[in-house]
């Protein structure tokens, strides 16, 4: 008999479709999993990292596509929107592979609002970790991203935004 445990331990197997170095558990969009007596299966929960992710279906579908590969042919997929999700809810090992694959990783405590107040937030180049870099657009990549450049060793990078 396959348990909570397990279904998430395969959730892991689902890559996001944008950032594929980083799985759907990793990146806090699978919010839980449980077990429906009533209608004897499986259900996994998941938030979309924004209300427009065009992601989103492509995710539902992978996570279908895992549970039915692991036996789970009757198990659903429910999205909710609220609470809405946040990169707080991404996990430092998601972190660490963003930095790894020259993606500066979100800060935490979620959004950044000094952008309002004319502030510019300071993020350091994943791959010199100089702190003097330049926001080029406020999108990068997807639109999750921001384009930095580093004013050190001159080399352009994402930054994933905080939410």
């Amino acid at each position: 008999m396959v348990n909570a445990d397990d279904i998430w331990k395969f959730l892991e197997e689902v890559e996001d479709p944008e950032i594929p170095i980083l799985n759907v558990v990793e990146m806090g969009i699978v919010r839980d999993v449980q077990w429906r007596e009533v209608h004897n299966n499986w259900v996994v929960t998941i938030t979309p990292t924004y209300s427009g992710c065009p992601a989103m279906k492509t995710i539902e579908e992978d996570v279908m596509q895992c549970l039915a590969d692991h036996g789970l042919n009757e198990a659903k997929v429910e999205t909710i929107l609220s609470p809405p999700w946040t990169t707080d809810w991404m996990t430092a090992e998601a972190c660490e592979k963003l930095r790894q694959t020259g993606i500066a990783p979100p800060e935490k405590n979620s959004a950044d609002k000094g952008l309002l107040m004319g502030v510019r937030k300071e993020i350091k180049c994943p791959r010199c970790h100089s702190k003097q870099t330049t926001m080029v657009s406020q999108f990068g990549s997807t639109a999750c991203k921001s384009l930095y450049k580093c004013n050190d060793c001159l080399e352009p990078f994402d930054y994933f935004k905080c939410i």
